[in-house]
């Protein structure tokens, strides 16, 4: 059976920059957006605004569905990915709860295109999804008679 990875992941802008949680993985230092997993008990809307203040220790709601990706990892792990867009007014300050994530950065699309330091190519390939200015409503998606909400 196939069993991909669910994850979510959130564009967080303000002011002409994104916000990307730096997180050191086999001794190299790595950027992403806030994302993470799924978890049994939460809505993909839910897992984002989770994910964003464990990561970066900003409470915020997602205002829209950018793009929905299927990608099969280097180590042939699959993952399907949400990625959710969080406008901000201005810059804040991140604070990390999440112990694995070493600090947050706000840096320009092209500090991220010209990085060596992406976790993955959905980095850069996010920021082109946000740039494109393709938005879909939240109300795409939904929970049919969820039991925990």
């Amino acid at each position: 059976m196939f069993s991909p990875h669910v994850t979510v992941a959130c564009i967080v802008h303000a002011q002409n920059k994104f916000l990307v949680v730096e997180e050191t993985i086999n001794g190299k230092a790595l950027w992403n957006q806030p994302a993470g997993h799924l978890e049994a008990d939460e809505t993909l809307l839910q897992a984002a605004e989770r994910e964003l203040w464990e990561e970066a220790g900003i409470q915020a709601k997602p205002q829209a569905l950018l793009k929905v990706h299927q990608w099969v990892a280097p180590d042939g792990t699959p993952f399907i990915r949400f990625l959710f867009l969080v406008e901000m007014e201005q810059q804040t300050a991140a604070n990390p709860q999440d112990r694995d994530i070493d600090c947050c950065h706000w840096v320009t699309a092209e500090q991220i295109f010209n990085s060596h330091c992406l976790r993955s190519p959905l980095v850069a390939e996010s920021i082109r999804c946000y740039l494109k200015n393709e938005k879909y409503p939240l109300a795409l998606l939904d929970s049919y008679v969820s039991p925990f909400i």
